[in-house]
């Protein structure tokens, strides 16, 4: 039962930076000034590729802590040190790797999308 609180935790911090991601607009209102009709421009805006930095960025650093988190609780629980299970860290191994191949995913298909920019012709 460990393991499914656990992926149920995990969809909710997924779902949340999915929620992060998206755009104001994207449920048709501006959050700002509800009048506005989406794709209007009214001023001068924040440059998008700072914002899709800062959230990759982020991600990495989640990615990285979870790592971290689970090579911490693997030399515990080889040092013998009390309170820590092997079922504790198990899950932790195996949702650091999993984090970890989302995110080679994520890289990937970022490199082929910029490959195929590149070879467009102009």
């Amino acid at each position: 039962m460990v393991d499914r609180v656990d992926i149920n935790r995990l969809l909710v911090e997924m779902r949340a930076i999915k929620q992060q991601a998206m755009p104001p607009q994207a449920n048709g209102i501006d959050a700002v000034n509800p009048r506005i009709k989406p794709g209007t421009v009214v001023g001068a805006t924040e440059p998008t590729v700072d914002k899709f930095g800062d959230l990759f960025t982020q991600a990495i650093d989640k990615v990285n802590s979870l790592q971290q988190e689970s090579s911490a609780m693997a030399k515990a629980y080889e040092a013998g040190e009390p309170g820590v299970d092997i079922t504790d860290v198990m899950i932790a191994s195996q949702k650091s790797s999993v984090s970890f191949q989302a995110m080679v995913q994520v890289r990937n298909k970022l490199v082929d999308a910029y490959r195929d920019v590149m070879n467009m012709p102009v």
